[in-house]
């Protein structure tokens, strides 16, 4: 049987950067926080957490005094970097640059209308750490939109609108949006958008159709928390319908492979390589 990893998936520039600053910090001291799981991978958190890395919630943090807390790729809002000042926090900020300057452009707009009267939209998940951070750039009057029905039902089309995306999300699904708002638009209000997707996220959407569509049975190896891992599995699951979800090498069952001659395995940003790789060896196993 040939099994393949495939090589652009894994952890993005963010995720990378972030686990590279935790190891740095845990390295010279095994006491840091974390802001939330560092990555929506358990197996990569629980790897982190052996070495030292504490996961904690907002509330743990408005206690904390004192501490060092590394910030997650995802981005946090003002309020975070305020109630660290307050309390005397060292941050490690590793917030994804790609999202720092989505965070900086929509501050910039808030900002420049002084009256507050332009709808600042962003198309994302609600309650994701990164789209929350985006709200926060604005006080918390940014509008969340995750499809058409929700542009539909909540924003007003007789208003200016500048619309913006969280960064993973799908290219189509922003386009989407964008065309129904220009044809809603009112003549009397102006529309402008900022295509803010990360492309080296997006780009691996076709990727991954590809991959998946060349192998007898493909795993997708994914974390239960991760928003862009379930983008991802589907896309696999539209170009082979043998595709299969797991969280780690002991969810991967034998009959899956029965009459396979070829088994891909791929994942997610948030998927590290050397989880595929224990797949990898897991199916070996199973095949001999």
């Amino acid at each position: 049987m040939q099994i393949e990893i495939d090589s652009g998936s894994g952890f993005c520039f963010g995720v990378t950067r972030a686990i590279g600053k935790a190891e740095e910090e845990l390295a010279k001291d095994n006491r840091l926080y974390c802001l939330g799981d560092i990555v929506h991978n358990g197996r990569e958190c629980d790897r982190l957490a052996a070495m030292g890395l504490q996961t904690i919630d907002h509330d743990r943090f408005d206690r904390l005094q004192d501490a060092r807390v590394l910030l997650r790729a995802h981005g946090e809002p003002p309020s975070t970097y305020e109630r660290a000042l307050r309390n005397g926090i060292t941050l490690i900020d590793a917030t994804c640059p790609v999202v720092l300057h989505l965070q900086e452009r929509i501050k910039r707009d808030y900002d420049a209308d002084t009256r507050h009267e332009r709808q600042i939209v962003i198309f994302g998940k609600k309650g994701h750490a990164e789209v929350m951070g985006l709200v926060g750039q604005t006080e918390g009057t940014a509008i969340v939109i995750e499809n058409l029905d929700d542009a539909n039902h909540l924003l007003d089309f007789n208003r200016d609108i500048s619309l913006y995306s969280q960064t993973t999300k799908p290219l189509e699904g922003f386009r989407q949006v964008v065309e129904l708002i220009q044809s809603r638009i009112s003549p009397d209000a102006t529309f402008v958008y900022c295509d803010t997707i990360c492309r080296q996220v997006a780009n691996r959407m076709e990727g991954i159709r590809r991959f998946a569509g060349r192998h007898d049975a493909v795993l997708f190896v994914c974390g239960i928390k991760s928003s862009n891992g379930r983008v991802l599995f589907d896309q696999c699951l539209q170009a082979n319908p043998r595709s299969h979800m797991v969280d780690s090498a002991r969810d991967i069952r034998p009959e899956w492979l029965e009459g396979c001659h070829s088994v891909g395995i791929c994942g997610a940003t948030s998927t590290p390589k050397w989880l595929m790789e224990q797949c990898k060896a897991r199916i070996e196993e199973l095949n001999r």
